[in-house]
């Protein structure tokens, strides 16, 4: 499996997650912290996301 990078839109479907709700758990340390990929844009690895969902209850 390659280790993609995703973007914000990405991770906000992939998590059903808003913008502000990601933003407010990488504050709070519940939530994986973004790579810095340019001085404005940020992304995070897949596999990342996937480690972070699996570790997630189910609702």
């Amino acid at each position: 499996m390659t280790n993609k990078i995703l973007r914000q839109k990405d991770v906000q479907k992939i998590t059903g997650l808003s913008r502000s709700t990601i933003y407010r758990h990488i504050n709070a340390g519940t939530f994986p912290t973004p790579v810095k990929l340019t001085e404005r844009l940020i992304g995070w690895h897949s596999s990342t996301i996937s480690e972070w969902m699996a570790s997630r209850p189910e609702v």
